[in-house]
């Protein structure tokens, strides 16, 4: 009889060792529908493609019938893990030095599903699963452009009759230590490209050019002062950071034509896209005083959302204080993910590692925090499968 997987270390040394960066599966979808079906889990590995993305390959499991269905989502694929000089182990060994296990994607977020997987196992070795369904929505393009992922896979679970009752998503939420934080919410994402128009010519004669770089320096001052707003009751204030700026030209002795600035806006719920893109539309165009500009809107737009307080926020906040003795914040701070999309189908919150090494090198987790953060999902998911009932 195959062992359930009721160890989160040893799930996560099976994940960390298959080098899935983005969009290569790696061979981590295969290792995580291995630990599921001796749960019971049905496994379905889709693979999805659009014209000018590489394809991707998602996992949808699902374990019980009838009755409340709680999701866990995340993702296998991992950032590239870089010079594997500035690594003290091998990026994709699972190595385990002083009580952490070091890996590309040991908290973001492999430690998570590992965690998760060995709660469902725990309850299902007790007799103590409840009633209902459970499943795993997992994807291989949260780190890349997100196309061929979370979207198309929430579509292929709706197409086959699945509906959620609620998700947790196990991104790394906490700042310093496991209870610090639960995701509830985030800002919303807004990217562009500006291009400023001038006229090329010879350093020596600017009267006879155009430079656009003198105009730039007006248009970043214009965007940023006054701040877009102050914030809200939910969220921090929105604010817009340039990304990149590039004229293409590399000669020291010529005005440029023109000079192009990426940039991205976070924002709250004092906006929506469309008079956002006015505000900064007016902004940019009284910054220039009429001179010519080109600008392109980089598309999707992300949303922003916060999930009201209820059963899902509530059995989540009392399992993370069960256990680790803390209540945690409740939050809408950091970045995009995928609950972004999610948030469209069901209630949805993110609680998962600590993140301080996310995206580093020499990314790791203590494995006490493995053993704490499954005993905190298997608190919540009797929990909330309870307050169901």
């Amino acid at each position: 009889m195959t062992p359930l997987p009721t160890d989160p270390a040893a799930n996560l040394l099976r994940l960390l060792r298959c080098p899935s960066v983005t969009p290569a599966e790696g061979g981590a979808l295969g290792e995580l529908a291995a630990m599921l079906e001796p749960l019971g889990f049905s496994v379905r590995r889709p693979v999805f493609s659009e014209a000018g993305t590489p394809d991707v390959e998602n996992l949808l499991a699902r374990r019980g019938t009838g009755g409340p269905h709680l999701c866990f989502a995340g993702h296998t694929d991992v950032v590239p893990p870089g010079a594997e000089a500035e690594w003290r182990h091998p990026p994709f060994s699972g190595a385990v030095e002083g009580g952490e296990m070091f890996g590309r994607g040991a908290v973001d977020m492999k430690g998570g599903i590992a965690c998760f997987v060995a709660a469902v196992a725990r309850l299902a070795s007790a007799g103590r699963l409840p009633d209902g369904q459970v499943s795993l929505l997992i994807t291989g393009d949260e780190e890349g452009p997100a196309i061929n992922g979370t979207v198309k896979l929430l579509a292929f679970a709706e197409d086959a009759g699945e509906r959620f009752d609620a998700c947790l998503v196990g991104e790394p939420t906490n700042p310093a230590a496991l209870g610090d934080m639960i995701k509830i919410g985030r800002r919303g994402s807004l990217s562009g490209r500006l291009a400023i128009l001038g006229r090329q010519g010879h350093v020596a004669y600017p009267h006879l050019a155009d430079n656009p770089l003198r105009r730039l320096a007006a248009v970043l001052d214009a965007l940023h002062d006054p701040p877009l707003d102050e914030g809200s009751d939910a969220f921090q204030p929105s604010n817009l950071e340039a990304t990149t700026i590039d004229t293409g030209n590399s000669a020291t002795n010529v005005i440029p034509a023109r000079v192009e600035m990426a940039f991205n806006v976070r924002f709250n719920d004092r906006w929506t896209p469309g008079p956002l893109r006015a505000e900064l539309l007016r902004r940019i165009e009284a910054a220039l005083g009429g001179g010519p500009y080109e600008i392109a809107w980089r598309e999707p737009v992300s949303d922003v959302f916060v999930t009201a307080a209820g059963p899902l926020t509530e059995a989540l906040s009392e399992a993370v204080e069960a256990v680790t003795g803390r209540r945690p914040a409740l939050s809408t701070s950091g970045g995009t993910s995928d609950a972004r999309f999610i948030k469209n189908h069901c209630p949805v919150v993110e609680f998962g590692l600590v993140g301080s090494t996310m995206h580093m090198a020499n990314e790791r987790v203590a494995l006490s925090d493995l053993e704490t953060l499954t005993a905190i999902y298997e608190t919540f998911i009797a929990r909330w499968f309870a307050a169901q009932s």
